[in-house]
């Protein structure tokens, strides 16, 4: 079957009538375009999670929204020192600038962390 079969030109968003009686329940998105893939999978996602929005907002679960906190960003981590120089140069060979560091420097142990041993050492009879 070719696409010209079922698609009508003329009519945005719709397709012949014949197919259309073929068919379960079709429905066309606008707002989604097929450029933006990250956008689909979050949609995706939403309708995964649809049917437990109100289960999550009585459980006071954040509501699912279009983009994650970091959204489509590009996110680099690492542990060698002189990473943010090098991401301003890569930066800089694409025309590119602006990179914001979300974390400290060094990788630490976060407050809630026992550091100390709750066993205590033993040193014989």
């Amino acid at each position: 079957m070719r696409a010209s079969e079922f698609i009508t030109e003329g009519r945005t968003g719709s397709i012949q009538d014949d197919v259309a009686k073929a068919l379960p329940a079709t429905y066309a998105i606008p707002e989604l375009k097929n450029q933006d893939p990250y956008l689909q999978y979050r949609f995706g996602v939403a309708i995964a999670g649809a049917k437990g929005a109100k289960k999550r907002s009585e459980d006071n679960v954040p509501s699912f929204t279009r983009e994650s906190p970091w959204g489509e960003n590009e996110i680099v981590v690492s542990y060698g020192e002189d990473m943010g120089d090098i991401i301003n140069d890569a930066l800089k060979a694409i025309g590119m600038s602006g990179k914001k560091r979300l974390s400290t420097t060094k990788s630490e142990e976060t407050s809630d962390v026992c550091t100390k041993s709750p066993v205590i050492g033993f040193k014989g009879y």
